[in-house]
Parts: structure tokens; sequence; C-alpha cells
């Protein structure tokens, strides 16, 4: 979950339907995390989706688990691929695939997936496809447990740099993927992600309103 996200759920009832039927919920954006604490409901940090993938896979190895990658250019996934089966030698990979399909393509994949009997799903395609993909296949592929990785196959292939630690730490991290994508990414973090912050402030105010009207709701019954 980012401010992204949240803003394309707060629009999409099915989108928000999906997320909310997901056994977990990460967040991986910083502005989610502030607005938890002015919230009231502090969650206790951000999880980086690059960093989560990379245990996974690494766990992966150890357990001897079958991953299937699914997402990005046919160059980036087989990148991922050969990056991960050169550092891991025990790693398992039960196939992997572009995310570039037509709709009369979907059931192929859906049977590429299931056919290989994976164990982790790690997805790398723009939202909301991959979790109306996901919503809908998750099942049928029987895959028991599917992770949506954001740009994650991007950095892992050396595409695209991930910002200093140090930036990181201070939650400039998509300032630096602006700095590098700016044509891309101009749109979504300064006119797409205001949304986000339009959402919190109605949250803010329906909140003071509701403890307002409850204290006074107390005084007139006493």
């Amino acid at each position: 979950m980012n401010a992204d996200k949240l803003r394309k759920a707060s629009k999409d009832p099915e989108l928000r339907r999906i997320i909310n039927e997901c056994a977990l919920i990460s967040v991986d954006g910083v502005p989610v995390v502030w607005a938890s604490r002015l919230l009231g409901k502090p969650l206790k940090e951000r999880v980086a989706g690059v960093d989560l993938f990379d245990f996974l896979v690494r766990r992966a190895a150890e357990k001897g688990w079958r991953v299937f990658f699914l997402g990005a250019e046919e160059a980036i996934v087989q990148g991922v691929k050969r990056l991960y089966e050169n550092r891991l030698p025990g790693l398992q990979v039960a196939g992997y695939r572009n995310g570039y399909w037509r709709a009369e393509e979907e059931a192929k994949v859906v049977k590429l997936i299931a056919d290989s009997r994976p164990d982790l799903l790690f997805v790398a395609i723009s939202s909301p496809k991959k979790e109306r993909f996901l919503g809908r296949y998750q099942a049928e592929m029987k895959v028991p447990f599917a992770m949506g990785v954001g740009g994650s196959f991007d950095v892992v292939a050396g595409k695209v740099k991930r910002a200093p630690i140090w930036m990181r730490r201070y939650g400039l991290e998509w300032f630096f993927r602006f700095l590098q994508e700016p044509r891309r990414m101009f749109k979504r973090y300064f006119i797409d992600d205001t949304y986000f912050f339009w959402l919190l402030l109605k949250e803010l105010f329906r909140k003071r309103g509701a403890c307002v009207g409850g204290r006074s709701g107390r005084k007139n019954e006493s």
C-alpha cells in the first residue's frame, strides 16, 4: 500500500475489495505511515517492497520453495531470473514471463503458472491490473503465496537505481525516483498523489468532528 494505490482504491470498489481480502497488507509508502500516525493508528514502519521481495527469494532458496517471476519487460524478467540463479544456487525457479499480454492470452498465462506449480508468485505489473489478476485467478493457479512487487524487478535488474540509504531514512526515496524519471513520475507524485492528502484531510476533519460530537453528547447526557 502506498499513496497512489490508496488513491486508486478510494475510487475503485473492486480494487478496494481485493485489497481488503488480502491476508497481509504491507505499507511501501512513507506518506501512508505518516498518515497513520496523524490518525492515531500508527503503523510500526514502512516495509519497502523490493526489500521484502529480495528477502523472500532468499528464504525460498533456503527452504526449497519454487518461485515464479511474472511481470516487467522480457529482458528485465530474464535478468532477474538469471541474477538470482547466479547468486542463490539452491533457488528453484518454477518459471517466468513478462508482464505484457492481450486479454485473449490471459488464460494461457494462468495455465502457465498453474502448470509450473510455484510456491511463491511475484507479480511486477501495474496497479490495478495485478490486483485484479490475482483476485480473479490466484485460486485457479493454486499458488499458496502471491505478492505484488511493484517496480522491484527494475531495481533488481539494475534498470532503476535505489536511493542512497540516507534518502530512504528520511522518506525521500520517491524524490530520487522522480529525479531518475521526471517525465514519467511528475504526474503521479505532483498531481495524482495530491488526492491522497485531500483524503487525509477529510479523515482528520471527520475524526475531529466525531470526537467533538462525542464529548458534546456526553456533556448533554450529564
